[in-house]
This record gives structure tokens, C-alpha cells and sequence, in this order.
């Protein structure tokens, strides 16, 4: 007996073209197109949940660096100074503190330099 696949096979393009929505003519509207397109949208989805991360650090970074140059200090004997101070904060919650609690970076800062033996 032939085996149909209608329900199934509408059931799976159907998924296809909900996954595909938004794009741009064909790549939304051909079974072909739409299946390379989302077999790159897939590979791209994977390799930026990566790069966001980095994108995120280097942010942080860049905060970092200017909140230390307003108060003196380098980027790297600011971080090299939490080593020797013992403080155990990421870039990501020094960033957030030097924007929303300047009073405490600044307490922050005051210890690294304390740990250094730099004179404020």
C-alpha cells in the first residue's frame, strides 16, 4: 500500500515556515530556501550566544577603564591592585558599581591603592 504523508508533511513545513517567519520573500515562503535559511540562522544563533559574552567583558572592561582614569589609575594596576587588596568582585558588578555607587568604588579604589602602596 503507497503511504501518503500529507498530515505529517504539511505538520513539518508548517514548522518550518513558523520558525522562518519574518524573513525576507522566499526565504520565508519556499520550503527550500526557508530550510538553508534557518540551517544558517541556527549555525549564527549558536556561534553570537558566544560572542555576546565577549561583547559583555569587553563593555565591562571599558567601563572599568574609565571610571579608574577619573579617579588616577590605569585599568591594569586597578585589577592588579584587587589581587593584592583580596577583592574577590567580578568586572561585571565593579562596572555596575563604579555607574550606580560611585562612593563605594571609590572605596574600592581607595583599597587598591592602599594595597599597592600608592598615595591617593
Amino acid at each position: 500500500m503507497r503511504v501518503r504523508l500529507g498530515k505529517a508533511r504539511r505538520r513539518s513545513k508548517n514548522r518550518l515556515f513558523k520558525e522562518a517567519r519574518g524573513n525576507v520573500g522566499g526565504r520565508s515562503k519556499l520550503l527550500r530556501t526557508v530550510k538553508e535559511t534557518l540551517v544558517r540562522a541556527r549555525a549564527f544563533a549558536t556561534r553570537d550566544r558566544r560572542v555576546k559574552k565577549r561583547t559583555f567583558r569587553a563593555l565591562w572592561i571599558t567601563r572599568l577603564t574609565a571610571a579608574c582614569r577619573e579617579r588616577g589609575l590605569s585599568y591594569s594596576e586597578f585589577i592588579h591592585g584587587l589581587g593584592l587588596a583580596n577583592i574577590e568582585l567580578n568586572r561585571k558588578s565593579l562596572s555596575e558599581l563604579a555607574i550606580a555607587d560611585p562612593a563605594i568604588f571609590d572605596e574600592i579604589v581607595a583599597a587598591v591603592r592602599t594595597a599597592k602602596g600608592i598615595a591617593a
